[in-house]
């Protein structure tokens, strides 16, 4: 979501004629979008903000100015003597501003501008005024959210739709809720238009987001699976250029058997789904609110393998949840033999100010939790290794979007089910699907070449 809605503030800067900095100690305009999922993604920012107010005082010649960090602090030096004493204006936006909104700016004062979720229709005016040489404005927010026209991302073959904002589902342990406000959905013609606009600029694919994007309800009562449908029919009739549609994140609570039947009646729908388990024991998902059981979960992932065998799964994985006991730790293990993920993004329990996990009792060591969290992490190596194994041999289609950074005669492309490829061939097929035969497999990356039909 943050790299849709960095994307979305590009194209603003880019239709009033800005440009890229090479480097950020160059530029007129630094804007840092910030997460507040983990207390460790606030703590680099914070970083990055005590770095940047050197980098203010370097490019406005200060006599007090510090070389802390030489090379980076070089670039801005060069810059200043070039071109004197040029204002640097910094952006803090995202879920981080939004948390401490009232108080960011007031301590720290090198932030000139406090963006928070519900004030990203202000980028305009705070872009007219840093090319007028203005002084920063206070900004005041409105509880709306306000969905850009599109997220489009220069040249890229692959890109974002957000189609649904907010979560309603408040687990305990999660300060999303608190930061992006209740589920709001985008109506279905500022969606069909976004996709007009990417079927024009030659896009292939694109993800539709939301923090809980299955929970997606139109202002016409449109379900997801019938958003999903419509979209697959709208890409027929106008003969779009984009093939595959993903969709995250989705909560297993809200994954329905009418989803599931659209799923495997529209091959526009890709077969890997990132559904975030979280746990894989009854107690601790009850006293997360989770909303749904381990049996549930398998049941689910039964119907998804049932419907298409290619189904390919990705999850979330947390170890270290208040309360939590050795035994119930070993039901995420459990968990995981009995599904085998291909992939899984895993961490331990980060206690986050103001949700209610906060102030739970028996909250588990740090070192047990990163003992915890290296058990799954083997378990989970182990089983990526088993399931893509097994693909070796096949012949699949594959999105060609990259050039190899090893490589510059080697291409890098996605599968349905978002692995990565690698394949010898020209550059003039990037942007193209292509049959590729999978040779072997290298860490986490397929290799293969090119099937000529």
């Amino acid at each position: 979501m943050n790299i849709a809605e960095s994307a979305s503030v590009e194209q603003l800067l880019i239709a009033r004629g800005w440009q890229k900095a090479e480097h950020p100690e160059e530029s007129n305009l630094v804007i840092i979008n910030t997460c507040s999922v983990r207390g460790t993604a606030e703590q680099r920012i914070l970083g990055r903000l005590g770095y940047f107010s050197g980098v203010k005082k370097v490019r406005m010649l200060d006599p007090n100015a510090k070389f802390g960090r030489i090379e980076d602090m070089k670039i801005a030096a060069e810059f200043a003597q070039k071109n004197g004493a040029v204002p640097l204006t910094l952006v803090v936006m995202g879920c981080m501003a939004e948390r401490l909104l009232d108080n960011l700016k007031k301590d720290y004062p090198v932030v000139d501008y406090v963006v928070g979720t519900f004030g990203k229709y202000k980028f305009g005016e705070i872009i007219r005024a840093v090319e007028e040489s203005r002084e920063p404005f206070q900004i005041e927010e409105e509880e709306v959210y306000t969905f850009a026209e599109n997220s489009y991302e220069q040249g890229a073959f692959s890109t974002f739709v957000p189609i649904m904002h907010g979560c309603n589902n408040f687990c305990t342990y999660c300060v999303v809720p608190y930061v992006r406000g209740r589920e709001i959905s985008r109506r279905i013609d500022q969606i069909l238009a976004e996709i007009d606009f990417l079927s024009k600029a030659n896009v292939k694919e694109i993800t539709l987001l939301g923090q809980n994007v299955n929970a997606y309800r139109g202002e016409d009562g449109t379900t997801f699976p019938q958003l999903l449908e419509k979209i697959c029919h709208h890409i027929d009739e106008t003969k779009s250029t984009i093939k595959w549609i993903r969709f995250e994140s989705s909560n297993p609570n809200d994954f329905s058997d009418e989803l599931i039947e659209v799923i495997k009646r529209n091959p526009h729908i890709c077969r890997g789904f990132h559904i975030a388990a979280q746990h894989g024991n009854n107690e601790i998902l009850r006293r997360m609110n989770r909303k749904n059981t381990r049996e549930q979960f398998l049941e689910l992932t039964k119907k998804l393998r049932s419907a298409d065998p290619k189904v390919q799964l990705i999850t979330d994985l947390m170890v270290g949840f208040p309360g939590e006991t050795e035994e119930q730790f070993q039901d995420i293990l459990s968990l995981m033999e009995d599904v085998k993920f291909e992939s899984a993004f895993m961490y331990y329990y980060n206690p986050r100010e103001g949700t209610p996990a906060a102030k739970y009792e028996n909250q588990i060591p740090l070192k047990e939790k990163k003992a915890r969290l290296a058990k799954v992490i083997d378990l989970q190596s182990k089983h990526t290794t088993e399931v893509m194994q097994k693909r070796v041999g096949e012949t699949i289609e594959v999105l060609a979007d990259i050039v190899s950074r090893n490589d510059e005669n080697e291409l890098l492309g996605k599968t349905e089910q978002n692995e990565r490829v690698a394949f010898a061939g020209d550059k003039k097929l990037l942007g193209n699907f292509v049959k590729v035969k999978i040779e072997s497999l290298n860490g986490n990356t397929f290799r293969g070449s090119i099937v000529n039909e």
